[in-house]
């Protein structure tokens, strides 16, 4: 399995940690606003809503360890605090694996408590969609990820960046190309509804109110 026991002796392995959360894209600025970043983008905002931000460098990524209290009383009547990696691989979408599955081992972390966001073309832009699990659906980035976890029961929001303009037009291309104004405007409003489904999902551990509000 890909989470073997790590012998580090890092502190860090020690941490409370309990979810990774992945935003895919390709690093560079002539990347930074095309539609295959969308990943990228989500996890700014993300980061923005929670006032912190994705600066150290680990595990071929910009990241950041970040303490999240949960919304959910335990037996004791306490909110129990976690904590959360979130990360930006950049080892470019097609090797978006490699990043994820090596925080993965570092902390012994499940599929299931990995939670990816994604670009989708088979998506309208401004539409989005919650999976517990499933096929990469032509995501290179998901597919590299389920090679390196060995699994593809991990949990992921896909985030539509439209289809191609017509059948022929090159699929490279249609993804590394820049949203339209109007489209921008759309995209950061979807981004508002990525940061509230992830924020349900962590703190109050409810997947399934995040699918029924968002999909």
């Amino acid at each position: 399995m890909f989470f073997k026991s790590n012998k580090s002796k890092e502190k860090e392995n020690d941490s409370k940690l309990k979810y990774i959360v992945a935003g895919l894209g390709n690093p560079g600025k002539k990347y930074v606003d095309t539609r295959h970043n969308a990943g990228f983008r989500a996890l700014d905002y993300i980061s923005q809503k929670y006032d912190f931000k994705i600066d150290q460098i680990k595990y071929s990524s910009f990241c950041k360890k970040f303490t999240v209290e949960s919304a959910v009383i335990d037996e004791s009547g306490e909110n129990k605090k976690f904590d959360v990696l979130f990360m930006k691989p950049q080892t470019y979408m097609n090797n978006s694996g490699e990043a994820v599955a090596a925080a993965a081992r570092f902390y012994k972390i499940l599929p299931q408590n990995i939670l990816v966001i994604s670009d989708d073309i088979s998506l309208p832009v401004g539409k989005m969609r919650i999976r517990r699990s499933g096929s990469d659906g032509g995501q290179k980035g998901l597919e590299s990820i389920i090679y390196h976890l060995q699994s593809s029961e991990f949990p992921r929001i896909k985030i539509g960046i439209g289809e191609k303009p017509h059948p022929d037009y090159d699929l490279a291309r249609w993804v590394t190309s820049v949203f339209s104004k109007d489209e921008q405007k759309v995209m950061f409003d979807i981004f508002g509804n990525v940061y509230e489904a992830v924020d349900i999902i962590l703190k109050e551990n409810n997947f399934d109110k995040a699918m029924n509000k968002f999909n």
